[in-house]
């Protein structure tokens, strides 16, 4: 072989090649996760998005051409979110039973999420297009493109502060909430899932099934007020 790079050639014009290392990179982000006994700093979805952004970086693989080998892994997101109403029909006596608290605190966190990075983002004058971007963050990254698109923002800056959102949520929520004493793993569900979508609801799954099941119906329900709230609140700037 006169060209060591051509072996390289052939294997990413195949589709398949960037799903498997897709499901590689994440089976080895999650044995280190489980290796440091699922710590909050060792994430497996950020360690899995750093070593494929590492590897499109190193190959000069633009992402497009990443997104059709891998969008097996993209379509079975639809299938692993309506998943989530197992648990939530097994736990329905407990989800009925906190039916009052969970308005209020959808309220409250819908709200506060959009009003404060907007507040902060217009006091540093910055421009329209990026205070729209940023409004969606809390939300999950399907909606907030949409919402995000429909605006006048940029889809693409909304989908990497909404991983960014994710992440920092998944990674502080153990230590907040034990340093807050709050104990109550439906509380601590819904309040990840409210703030940090599906990433934060992983976690949540991962810590407790309770907390997980409070989280996937916090991450639906945030969906829905955060596509009401944020244009209300854009119509005032």
């Amino acid at each position: 072989m006169t060209n060591p790079f051509s072996i390289w050639v052939y294997l990413s014009a195949t589709p398949l090649l960037w799903l498997a290392l897709t499901l590689v990179a994440w089976i080895v982000a999650d044995a280190i996760a489980r290796a440091c006994g699922r710590h909050p700093l060792v994430n497996p979805v950020l360690i899995a998005i750093a070593t494929m952004g590492a590897v499109l970086i190193a190959t000069g693989t633009p992402y497009e051409t990443y997104f059709q080998g891998a969008q097996f892994v993209h379509f079975l997101l639809g299938p692993a979110t309506v998943a989530i109403a197992v648990p939530l029909v097994r736990h329905r006596t407990l989800v009925l039973a906190n039916i009052l608290p969970m308005a209020a605190a959808l309220l409250a966190g819908a709200v506060t999420a959009v009003v404060s990075v907007v507040a902060v983002a217009a006091a540093f004058g910055v421009p329209r297009e990026i205070l729209v971007s940023l409004a969606p963050k809390s939300v999950t990254a399907g909606i907030a493109m949409a919402i995000s698109e429909n605006l006048g923002g940029r889809p693409a800056l909304t989908a990497v502060l909404v991983i960014t959102t994710g992440v920092m949520g998944a990674v502080i929520v153990t230590p907040l909430m034990n340093a807050l004493k709050i104990r109550d793993y439906a509380a601590r569900g819904f309040a990840v899932g409210l703030t940090s979508h599906g990433i934060g609801t992983a976690r949540a799954f991962a810590v407790d099934e309770i907390a997980g099941t409070f989280a996937g119906i916090a991450m639906g329900l945030n969906g829905v007020a955060t596509s009401l709230v944020v244009p209300l609140l854009l119509q005032w700037l």
